[in-house]
């Protein structure tokens, strides 16, 4: 079954986001935290992952460049999900130098699902 990993400090999007994928089939790990999301990440080895930009201590960015030093997650797919239009040209361009995609909030039941397969499609 093709695993999914949503990292996302907002309980209420972490639980609808997680409701819409498993019903589309996958299953599906949450984090509210970037180090919960971390550890899910080297438990679970998901084979896409939704990561929200804004949390605190350690923010999306810094994330995925931890997620990027281990060698098995080196390639696994990211999208950053966001509600931040103007994010700063610095860390769009390290965003997608890590290879993430990035996406804005507000995200509906087909988006989330989109996002999903478009991630998958990356590395199947």
């Amino acid at each position: 079954m093709t695993k999914i990993l949503i990292v996302d400090d907002d309980e209420g999007v972490t639980t609808t986001f997680a409701r819409m994928l498993r019903l589309e089939g996958y299953q599906v790990h949450t984090a509210a935290t970037a180090e919960k999301g971390l550890a899910e990440a080297e438990q679970n080895h998901p084979d896409a992952i939704i990561l929200d930009m804004r949390m605190p201590l350690v923010d999306g960015l810094g994330f995925l460049r931890r997620l990027r030093a281990f060698d098995e997650h080196t390639t696994t797919p990211v999208a950053i999900v966001t509600g931040d239009y103007f994010l700063d040209d610095a860390i769009s361009n390290e965003l997608r130098q890590l290879g993430a995609e990035v996406r804005y909030k507000p995200m509906f039941l087909e988006d989330v699902v989109g996002l999903a397969r478009h991630l998958l499609k990356v590395t199947h």
